[in-house]
């Protein structure tokens, strides 16, 4: 039997008011987020790992569609695999029921904590306060899912995290039709692969991300009266962007790739606003 080890801390959550899923994750293992994260909108969040079957990931999402529950989904999972012994995986459904599996053979310290919307676990840890560490933050944080999956994964590593050291992180995070241009229901996929400080660098990418595909409520957008629309025009006129004001406004948007925070040039974003100030 092949096997891959992904010795890991990951969640698995959701945001049932946002409609959202998510796993986040980190390890001394290349490109853990080709393995452990799996999800889908309405359906589901799983992370599998330690000798980790990736198969877990599109069959427990089937076995998801199909209406089993979290702790249903583990268990056939699981108990149709000979290699159970030596698996770990996190599980949380639609209606946000969680399960975590830890199997016998996993290398400790190894186990997993669950509660509403969340199932945390981790393999080859310092200790059991990496565990006790994502789910109290989960439990005490509020905001978008992606930031306190973020915080989560901040929060194990603090409390001693992979005691083999750290390789590599991932967060994934899906809503229907909440991705790219209202096509694609992965809001936020971020993975770093190799990197002495991976939790740093997803920080930093998610940063990168949010500025360009994040959404800012429009009550705090603001009126281009005539003022910011002058100024708006110097600004672009600076960059080379000239004509007429909305045609050069989305030009230099798209040129920047922030064309999803632009409708119109009677209102602004606020951060597309910064960003072109700090251009000039």
């Amino acid at each position: 039997m092949a096997r891959s080890v992904v010795a890991t801390y990951s969640i698995a959550a959701c945001d049932r008011d946002a409609g959202q899923w998510g796993v986040a994750t980190q390890s001394k293992f290349l490109s853990v987020g080709s393995v452990v994260p799996w999800a889908e909108p309405g359906v589901g969040a799983i992370a599998t790992q330690a000798y980790a079957n990736p198969r877990y990931g599109p069959e427990g999402l089937a076995l998801l569609r199909d209406g089993l529950s979290a702790e249903e989904v583990v268990e056939r999972l699981t108990s149709a695999d000979e290699g159970r012994d030596h698996r770990q995986l996190g599980v949380v459904d639609g209606q946000g029921r969680a399960a975590s599996y830890t199997g016998s053979e996993c290398m400790e310290w190894a186990g997993g904590r669950t509660g509403d919307c969340y199932a945390a676990q981790g393999n080859i840890l310092v200790s059991a306060e990496t565990v006790d560490a994502i789910a109290e933050t989960f439990e005490s944080s509020s905001g978008p899912l992606a930031t306190r999956l973020l915080d989560c994964l901040d929060a194990a590593q603090a409390a001693g995290g992979d005691r083999r050291g750290q390789q590599s992180a991932a967060l994934l995070i899906v809503e229907k039709d909440g991705g790219y241009a209202g096509l694609s229901d992965v809001v936020v996929e971020l993975r770093v692969e190799d990197h002495e400080r991976p939790l740093e660098e997803l920080r930093r990418l998610y940063g990168l991300h949010d500025a360009i595909f994040g959404k800012t409520p429009e009550r705090f957008w603001l009126d281009v009266d005539d003022e910011l629309a002058t100024e708006l025009r110097e600004h672009l006129a600076r960059l080379g962007y000239e004509g007429e004001l909305g045609d050069a406004f989305f030009t230099w948007a798209g040129t920047e790739n922030l064309e999803e925070r632009v409708d119109g040039v009677e209102r602004v974003d606020p951060v597309v606003l910064e960003a072109l100030r700090r251009q000039t």
